[in-house]
């Protein structure tokens, strides 16, 4: 774990080390990846049953072996407690509430030369929702990925998730039937994102494929980019904690670790403007990570990629949060309504010492999909316009083209393209 003090010779050496610093995939994962799409674009169902023994130990052989079924689905939620479907209701609602919100409007107006234009949304035919079953498993990651979809008008949603040994996540299956999933595919990995992308005997392709994965996942949606659409190319969870010397430390170490339990690649970094404060944060990660079912993975990504920055003045930390563009930045301050000002790269800000992070995760609203690696540069949080695209159209009557009409073709004569030019002056000397 790495401590820097801005007040150091070498801070902005140091500090710009861990802005650059990449934890993702290298460039053997990206040539796997490159021959496991060309596997299951040129040998389709084959190659995922291969796939599908070799890295899950699990055959595909009858049809029934490669679907989990509306009815499996709808058992798991039943099979739920009470007060977890509550959960799941809640969550969902709420998810449900803040995108129907998101939700465009077509624009259709006639401008003062005539010229009728506008544009119309319209959500993409199919979708492919991407939900890891190894170490995360999660369906709070479902609900946030169909939950848009569904807002947005999608007409066929499609889960692949990988099943070890057979076996699948009851809890993502009960959200599957909550969200109103229509297929589910035992199919992960980067075979499970091709098999989306390019379609196959059995599974029907998609326009847009969304979701979290593992690094080879992750490369399968960046090299696919362009055959479908994809939400964003995720890396390692991150989260960025501003904190004064008034939180509880225990708090600030709790949420630390809620990112850093995610996987060893994911970094937790805490900006303070106390010493001590800083002091006490790094005994109570060190004491609660090792109480946790997740220790060994909370610990490793503590120890290679934590951070805590001390600066003068906390005013400081808008600018180093700037520079980090962090996934997840906590604003744990008496008054972060300045900060939040401040601060233009982030996926999402959680704002005062009641906001942790983990709420966003669940039953918050807002979607917890992400950008990663410095990607809130340029890039916005999984939303319902990631499942919708913009037609525009115009409408000229004889009006419209005299008024217009010959500025186009002055500039079309001026880029070399006469017939550009032509099927306008045509009209005009109509």
């Amino acid at each position: 774990m790495q401590k820097l003090a801005t007040t150091d010779a070498d801070f902005a050496k140091k500090f710009d080390r861990i802005v650059r610093t990449r934890r993702e995939s290298d460039a053997n994962v990206q040539s796997q990846v490159r021959d496991i799409l060309h596997e299951v674009k040129a040998r389709g169902d084959d190659a995922l049953s291969a796939y599908s023994m070799r890295f899950d130990g699990y055959a595909l052989s009858e049809d029934s072996d490669w679907v989990i079924t509306k009815e499996r689905c709808e058992e798991a939620f039943e099979d739920c407690t009470p007060e977890l479907r509550a959960a799941l209701e809640l969550a969902a609602q709420r998810i449900r509430a803040y995108h129907e919100a998101q939700l465009p409007e077509n624009r259709d107006f006639t401008d003062d030369a005539g010229v009728r234009q506008g544009a119309i949304w319209r959500a993409v035919d199919a979708a492919g929702l991407y939900v890891p079953g190894g170490r995360a498993a999660y369906p709070s990651s479902l609900l946030m990925n169909a939950i848009p979809a569904r807002v947005a008008g999608v007409g066929r949603l499609v889960v692949v998730t990988p099943t070890p040994k057979g076996q699948s996540n009851p809890l993502v299956l009960a959200a599957a039937h909550l969200a109103g999933v229509d297929e589910v595919w035992r199919i992960g990995g980067a075979h499970g994102v091709a098999a989306l992308a390019y379609g196959t005997d059995k599974i029907a392709p998609v326009d847009v494929i969304t979701g979290p994965g593992n690094a080879y996942v992750a490369e399968a949606k960046r090299q696919l980019y362009g055959v479908v659409g994809i939400d964003m190319v995720a890396g390692p969870s991150e989260i960025l904690v501003i904190a004064d010397k008034d939180n509880d430390p225990d708090w600030i170490a709790s949420d630390l670790l809620s990112q850093a339990e995610h996987d060893p690649s994911s970094q937790s970094i805490l900006i303070t403007d106390d010493a001590g404060f800083a002091a006490l944060v790094e005994d109570c990660v060190n004491v609660q990570s090792a109480q946790l079912a997740t220790s060994k993975v909370a610990q490793a990504s503590w120890e290679e990629h934590g951070v805590i920055i001390v600066v003068d003045d906390l005013s400081e930390a808008a600018n180093l949060a700037n520079e980090l563009a962090a996934e997840h930045v906590e604003l744990a301050v008496a008054e972060p309504e300045p900060f939040l000002e401040s601060i233009r790269h982030a996926g999402s800000v959680f704002l005062g010492r009641m906001t942790p992070e983990a709420v966003g995760d669940y039953v918050a609203g807002p979607n917890h999909v992400l950008p990663t690696g410095r990607r809130a540069r340029f890039a916005s949080g999984l939303s319902v316009l990631d499942f919708m695209k913009r037609t525009s159209f115009i409408e000229l009557d004889d009006g419209a083209l005299d008024a217009i009409g010959p500025a186009a073709a002055e500039l079309a004569y001026a880029e070399g393209l006469p017939a550009h030019a032509h099927s306008v002056e045509r009209r005009l000397k109509r």
